[in-house]
């Protein structure tokens, strides 16, 4: 048996006696565990494999020790994550810092910034919220006005942030504010870090036609941050952006993967719903079903190479932006072959008339429109693929 075999086996092992019954398989919304500095656990197992992950350094299995992670080669961290996936272990936590801010950190952050900041995220003590988008600046991402102005050894910032996802309930911010307001506007932009506790921070949820929503309005009245919170250099910002968006656009093409709320297995509920075809209509739908889980291997297949190349430090940007559309775009397809398969069963909205499964999957469909803007619409993405990775020219 060679060293990674050996590994396997061992991985394997650890997860069978370590991960809890109940904590395999599809989770509901309400199950999901947030890393921050108050964690809401529901039952005493999800604390156990919480506690039992972040021991191990496993929420982060392939940063540096020394930072709170694994310490895993890349290698091994595709180990880990293939055999959670055959056991169908939930995620220990969810934490926007670990999959989009942390790798930032790690390749831009001072080594002051990195102790810091890596460990408590990496240990699941703080949560963490994206404030990129602004009631005018979205698409056009560069066009945000949110000002950080030169004080002292501070920056005061003033402005607002919208669709901030769980910004009501985050601990953390990272943050595109504008630190020169004389420069082309992609050369004015600077990333800091901040605590929404700070002063002079307000944030407002909004409701959306579903009743329930995560989104929040952020507004910032002379908050006062230490220079120490920028990370990179001042006006640097632009390039930093690109490469956080780079990490969540690949987080987002790898949800279909674990057992997130927003998961389900195409071709499990396939033979749940319609065991054998019956009819015509039937068939045309096994056929459908057959042919997107196809694409959906092409996918997982693409994504793993994707993986082994950024641990190798190699440039991923261009399959990052193509995989984003491809997985939010499979989901939609998938989505409607589900609800064309359960019928009327999929027509629940709440009520005890329908399971539990069944009234996530109805929310999930039309929760997969909105990963499709999420991250980058698609007609976004569309465009930064012809001109980036294409090199196609801009029409005229």
């Amino acid at each position: 048996m060679n060293d990674i075999e050996e590994f396997r086996h061992t991985v394997r092992e650890w997860l069978e006696a370590n991960c809890p019954t109940s904590m395999r398989g599809l989770m509901l919304a309400d199950e999901m565990v947030w890393g921050g500095r108050e964690i809401d656990f529901k039952t005493e197992d999800q604390r156990l494999w919480f506690e039992r992950m972040r021991d191990k350094g496993w929420f982060c299995p392939d940063w540096p020790v020394e930072y709170g992670g694994g310490g895993l080669t890349p290698e091994q961290t595709t180990v880990l994550e293939t055999e959670m996936r055959k056991l169908r272990c939930r995620p220990p936590q969810i934490n926007l810092g670990i999959w989009m801010l942390g790798p930032v950190l790690l390749e831009f952050g001072s080594e002051e910034q990195k102790r810091e900041l890596l460990p408590p995220m990496a240990r699941g003590e703080i949560r963490w919220c994206q404030g990129f988008s602004e009631p005018n600046a979205g698409s056009d991402l560069a066009s945000l006005q949110t000002a950080a102005r030169e004080d002292g050894d501070d920056f005061i910032i003033n402005g607002t942030k919208i669709w901030t996802s769980y910004g009501d309930q985050s601990d953390w911010m990272y943050a595109l504010v504008r630190t020169g307001p004389k420069e082309p506007k992609h050369a004015g932009i600077s990333l800091i870090v901040l605590d929404m506790k700070s002063p002079g921070v307000t944030v407002t949820p909004i409701d959306l036609i579903s009743g329930k929503s995560s989104f929040c309005q952020v507004f910032f009245d002379d908050v006062r941050v230490p220079k120490s919170q920028l990370i990179g250099e001042m006006n640097g910002g632009w390039a930093l952006a690109k490469a956080l968006l780079g990490h969540e656009r690949r987080a987002m093409s790898k949800f279909s993967q674990i057992s997130l709320p927003t998961h389900f297995s195409l071709l499990e509920t396939l033979f749940e719903y319609l065991p054998e075809p019956q009819t015509q209509s039937d068939i045309a739908l096994f056929q459908r079903a057959i042919s997107l889980r196809m694409d959906e291997h092409a996918f997982e297949l693409t994504q793993r190479r994707l993986n082994e190349a950024a641990r190798a430090r190699q440039d991923v940007s261009a399959m990052m932006a193509i995989q984003k559309l491809v997985h939010t775009e499979q989901e939609k397809d998938k989505f409607e072959v589900l609800l064309d398969v359960m019928g009327r069963r999929a027509l629940g909205w709440e009520g005890s008339a329908f399971t539990d499964q069944q009234l996530a999957l109805t929310n999930t469909w039309l929760n997969a429109f909105t990963q499709a803007i999420a991250g980058g619409t698609s007609e976004v993405q569309l465009n930064v693929i012809s001109k980036r990775v294409l090199g196609l020219p801009e029409a005229k």
